[in-house]
Order: structure tokens, then C-alpha cells, then sequence
């Protein structure tokens, strides 16, 4: 069933439109990714279907009563709660309505003799609020929030730590944290999977898919819309195409339609040349009977509805080429026992290992372990206080900051690559600004103006320009269309230096890396593959081809591990099997006793009710006290 209906909607910003025409239908339970070129207009279409944006012809039917949830890509939520007080403040209709139910209870109690009418009024208004509280999950507040904090990546203790002294990326998974406990008919997600780690979003993936109602997402990670999506809606040259298909599915079935659309456009020229000719020597000839047939094949060429060179022109993208000057040695970096704290708080320790020349390395981790610290650590941007770091021959660092300090906000574009590189003159600097898409008056355009994925180009470029041989790349194509990404990972498998890269970014990972180095508190581990490689021995760990390069003694060492890892598996398995029985068991007498709750009768008697209400506390008690247990054995 359709819960939301876009016919023929435009939407214009003074001169320049930005949609045109745009038809679709969302179905209840629609997974659809929203595609396209930064600056298509995703965003203004998420707005506008938001109810945040006018439109300026057309019309959006939407479902009676329908609920819809906005995630921005930029938040600015601010304020002095806890993370968890702020997450609580999406029930505060049922907060305000248990408290509400308590207030009853004590009323009917004191009228219940002095008053009977009264109180039996009283009572069906509590059995009332009791049956809604039950039916919209009151009693299952501190559980779904607790469940969704866990899962995007709060730990215990940030859960009382204020909103207002979180980082960025901290505020805009709290921003998701509060709209999916909103529980809303459509979900609208801007990037959603910007500020998460990769188990935030296995996560956050496993939720969409269960999620009982519609979701449209703009996105750029090309794993998380093969692993959520059943549709893609393309938006390209103002308008959208529907493809009912995952991402992977898309991109084969969109190359079979651009060279279909090709071959149609080239036929109808020449069928457009072929009549134009014909009518060209009708003319020529002069005869009254031929004049006529010429007008009349000239009024069915105006009428032949000519193909737009925009249905199967290649769009226009960054040219990236890096290249390097100067050859490095064999050996790169070789790092040892690397230890970093700020205060108190140690980040990580016992950081070891050695990168040489030609390999693409991923480092990936947990938000918070340390991968940004350790790689301005590597660059020199921070001070190594222990441990030794070795630099090889004839290294020269490009270094992409996520954060993107190195611009200076304040310059026009062209004097940004002018500052860095003087002895370019102006012709060579608008030849490499246009390789990047930056054009005509657009280089005049201050760095403050520009969006994340136009800096984002401005410091490739820079790179580009610098001829590095090894590239240190914090979060690269965080800003970046999926073309644009093409382009880079395109650029990164030609390149002839040495790639160190921090991406959450699957797929990116998956076609650049040679090897993944994982990050921890404790040190790091070393997977000698691309993402496919990692996910495959860390969920499957075979030794059969290392055997064959160790020693006796490393193997009986390895297998004494494997025994004691074996019984602590083991072990782990029957405490979780446990805790399981333990949490269905007490999910079910939660369950009979809203049965019971629900019963006129029961409700009516004020002792009994009251009995039960505090005997389902305690068991939700216990149930959340479980719940922590099973998720730390996890």
C-alpha cells in the first residue's frame, strides 16, 4: 500500500531548476536508496517531502495520519541533558502518561470508599491509559533505548555524559539514536552511516532491514545499499529513474539502458539526417507536388519527439591522477610498540607493524581507538611520546585530513592551490581546477561557500599536485559521490607509491586494499587481504595455510590457544544459552502479566493492579539487567 505519492513535482531556486517532473510512489514497507551526483537535489527533495521546503508545481499525497521521520545530514543538537535523558525525551507522551497512571492509582485508592462513583470513573480512565501504555511498549523504554545506544556505538558511560559536550560525529549518531526510537511510518536518512564504525553499521543495517516501515535513504556507501535496499531511485538530470533492484543489480541494468539509449539516439539522427536530406532536394527542385511533400516531411520532423543528448551523455566527473617524483626505498614506516594517552585516558598501546612500498593499506577500528590520533602521529602533526617509528628513503608524505584543517576558509579556490603551489601559473591552475570540476567563476567561490564534497576535492587535488609517493588518507570519500569515489579508487589502483588509508567505507576498502591492519586499545591485528579477506577470517578462522610456515613449537603454542579459546567459547556459549532461557522466560511472564493488565476486571480492583505493576517492574529490572549481560558477552 502507498504511503506516500509524488506526481509531476518541480522545484526551482530563482532561475535555476532543480527538479522537474519528478513521479514515484513509496509502498509501506519500501527500502529505497536515493541516488546521484552531489548536488542533484537529494537533499532539497528529502525537504521537501519533509515538509520542510516548498515546492513549486505538482503534488505529494500523503497517507492519512503518516509519520515522518527526518534525518539530517548535518545536526545541530545541542543541550545540557544526558545522552540518555535526550533519548528518553521521545516517550515523553508515555513518561507523562505513566506518571499520569500512577497519580490515578492513588486517587481511586483514596475514593474507592469515600467516593465509589467517583472512583469507578477514575478506574475506567486508568484501564484506559493502562491498555495504551501496554500496547505502545511503556514498559519497554529503558530496553529500546538502552538497545539502540549499544548499537550505534554508546557505551555505558557516555549514556550520562551531556549532549552538549559530544564531538560531531557523537550528536549525529544521538540524532539517529532519537529518530529510530521515534519509531515513524517513513524513515528519511541523510548519509546515515557518516559518523559510524563498521559494526554501528552491520548494525544499523540489521535495523533497516526488520524495520516494519518505509525508508528512504540518501547514501554513498555502496555496501549498506546492497545490504538494506530493494529499490533505487536515481536522480539525474533533474528527474528520477525507478530501478526495483538492489545496488549491484542497478549499476548492470543502468549500463545496459545507457548503451540502449545510445544505439536509439543514434538511429534516430540518422534517420533525422536521412529526412532532412530528402527534404533539402524536394525544395531544391522546385516542382509544386515535391514542395508539398517536402513541407509535409518538414512538419513530421518537428513533430518527431528528438532524443535529449543528456539521456546518454557520460557525466561530467573529477580527472584524478596521482603520480609521484621521487622513488622510495623498500621499507615505509616501521612501527614499534606505539603507546598514545591525553591525560589518564590511554588510547592504545603496543601499536607494532611495518608498511612497505606499493601496498594500499586499510586501518580500521572502533570510533575512538585512536586510527586519526595514530596517523598525525605518523605525519608528524602529533608528538610521538613512546615508542619507535622509522621513515624509509626518499619519503614524501601526502596527507588528506577528514577534517579538512589544511584549507583555509578565508581564500577564493584558485588562490587556495596558488598559496600552495606559486610557481604554477594561472592558465596551468584553472587547468587543474577544471579537472576537478571547477570552472568559470566557481574558482572565485570562497572555501567557507563550499560543501563537504567540494573541499573534499580541493584537497585531492592539492595532493594530486604535491606528487607524494605515499598517501596518508583520513576518511577520503566521506564527502564523495559514488562516482567520484570510482574515480578516486580508480586513481589509488593506478598509482605507483604507497596508499595508508582510514576508511569505514566497505566497498572502498574491499577494491583498494592489499592489506587491513584493525586498530585496538591493545595493539593491532594484520589481515593480509582486502575487506572480503577480513570478514572471511574473522568469522571463519582456517590455519591450514599457515601450519606450513611455523614451527613445532609455534604450532603447539597455537594450538594450546585454540583449546583454551575453544573452552572459553564453549564456556561463553552456554552462559549466553543461559541468559537466553533467562531473558524469554521473564519476557513471557512480562507478557502474561499485560495479559492481565489488560483484563477489565483485574484493572478495575486496585490491589491486584498495583500488586501486578510492581511485580512487572521487577521483572523489567531484571530483564534490562540481563540484557547488559548478554550484549558485554557478545
Amino acid at each position: 500500500m502507498a504511503v506516500l505519492m509524488i506526481n509531476n513535482l518541480s522545484k526551482s531556486f530563482i532561475y535555476n531548476k532543480i527538479l522537474e517532473n519528478i513521479n514515484f510512489n513509496i509502498e509501506d514497507t519500501d527500502k529505497i536508496g536515493l541516488i546521484g551526483l552531489n548536488g542533484s537535489g537529494k537533499t532539497t527533495l528529502f525537504k521537501i517531502i519533509a515538509g520542510e521546503m516548498p515546492y513549486d508545481e505538482g503534488n505529494i499525497y500523503r497517507q492519512k495520519n503518516i509519520k515522518i521521520g527526518y534525518l539530517e545530514q548535518h545536526t545541530t543538537i545541542n543541550s545540557t541533558a544526558t545522552v540518555y535523558d535526550e533519548c528518553l525525551e521521545v516517550f515523553r507522551e508515555l513518561l507523562d502518561m505513566e506518571k499520569e497512571i500512577e497519580e490515578l492509582s492513588l486517587q481511586i485508592a483514596k475514593y474507592s470508599e469515600t467516593n465509589p462513583d467517583y472512583s469507578n470513573e477514575l478506574l475506567e480512565k486508568y484501564s484506559s491509559l493502562s491498555e495504551f501504555f501496554t500496547e505502545n511498549n511503556g514498559y519497554a523504554i529503558d530496553s529500546q533505548i538502552t538497545g539502540v545506544l549499544y548499537g550505534l556505538g554508546f557505551n555505558r558511560e557516555q549514556f550520562e555524559q551531556p549532549v552538549n559536550i559530544l564531538s560531531g560525529g557523537q550528536k549525529s549518531r544521538l540524532e539517529l539514536a532519537k529518530l529510530l526510537l521515534n519509531n515513524p511510518d517513513i524513515l528519511l536518512l541523510d548519509e546515515p552511516t557518516n559518523h559510524l564504525d563498521i559494526p554501528a553499521i552491520n548494525w544499523l543495517e540489521r535495523f533497516l532491514k526488520d524495520f516494519k516501515g518505509a525508508v528512504l535513504l540518501i547514501s554513498h556507501d555502496r555496501y549498506f545499499l546492497d545490504n538494506v535496499v530493494n529499490r533505487i531511485f536515481l536522480l539525474e538530470n533533474k528527474t528520477i529513474e525507478v530501478y526495483n533492484t538492489n545496488y549491484t543489480d542497478f549499476i548492470r541494468k543502468r549500463k545496459v539502458d545507457l548503451e540502449v539509449r545510445k544505439n536509439q539516439y543514434e538511429n534516430q539522427q540518422k534517420k533525422i539526417e536521412y529526412q532532412r536530406k530528402i527534404v533539402e532536394r524536394f525544395m531544391s527542385v522546385g516542382r509544386e507536388k515535391l514542395l508539398r511533400q517536402g513541407k509535409s516531411r518538414l512538419k513530421m520532423l518537428e513533430k518527431m519527439e528528438s532524443m535529449s543528448v543528456d539521456d546518454i551523455k557520460e557525466q561530467h566527473t573529477a580527472n584524478i591522477v596521482f603520480e609521484t617524483s621521487l622513488k622510495a626505498g623498500r621499507d615505509i614506516f616501521r612501527i614499534s610498540d606505539f603507546e598514545k594517552s591525553f591525560g589518564d585516558k590511554q588510547i592504545f598501546k603496543d601499536v607494532s607493524f611495518d608498511i612497505y612500498n606499493g601496498e594500499r593499506v586499510g586501518l580500521i577500528g572502533d570510533n575512538g581507538v585512536g586510527k586519526t590520533t595514530l596517523f598525525k602521529m605518523i605525519s608528524g602533526k602529533l608528538p610521538i611520546e613512546n615508542g619507535d617509528f622509522y621513515i624509509g628513503s626518499n619519503v614524501e608524505i601526502g596527507y588528506f585530513d577528514q577534517e579538512m584543517s589544511d584549507l583555509n576558509t578565508e581564500n577564493e579556490i584558485i588562490d587556495e592551490i596558488w598559496d600552495a603551489y606559486p610557481e604554477l601559473d594561472h592558465f596551468q591552475i584553472r587547468s587543474y581546477l577544471a579537472r576537478f570540476m571547477f570552472v568559470g567563476d566557481d574558482i572565485f567561490k570562497k572555501i567557507e561557500t563550499l560543501s563537504g564534497g567540494e573541499k573534499s576535492r580541493i584537497s585531492l587535488l592539492k595532493i594530486m599536485l604535491s606528487n607524494a609517493n605515499v598517501l596518508l588518507m583520513d576518511e577520503p570519500t566521506n564527502h564523495l559521490d559514488i562516482d567520484s569515489k570510482e574515480i578516486l579508487e580508480d586513481a589509488l589502483l593506478d598509482f605507483n607509491g604507497t596508499v595508508f588509508v582510514i576508511s569505514h567505507d566497505r566497498y572502498f576498502l574491499n577494491k583498494i586494499a592489499t592489506k587491513l591492519i584493525r586498530l585496538t586499545p591493545d595493539g593491532v591485528e594484520e589481515y593480509l587481504g582486502n575487506y572480503d579477506y577480513y570478514i572471511e577470517k574473522t568469522t571463519q578462522i582456517d590455519y591450514e595455510d599457515e601450519e606450513e610456515s611455523i614451527t613445532k613449537t609455534q604450532l603447539k603454542e597455537m594450538r594450546k590457544k585454540e583449546k583454551d579459546a575453544a573452552k572459553m567459547a564453549s564456556k561463553q556459549k552456554r552462559e549466553l544459552k543461559v541468559l537466553e532461557e533467562e531473558i524469554t522466560g521473564l519476557e513471557s511472564e512480562i507478557e502474561k502479566i499485560d495479559l492481565l493488565l489488560s483484563d477489565n476486571e483485574i484493572a478495575s480492583d486496585y490491589e491486584k493492579s498495583h500488586e501486578l505493576f510492581e511485580k512487572r517492574q521487577t521483572l523489567e529490572d531484571d530483564l534490562n539487567s540481563i540484557y547488559e549481560k548478554w550484549i558485554e558477552l557478545q
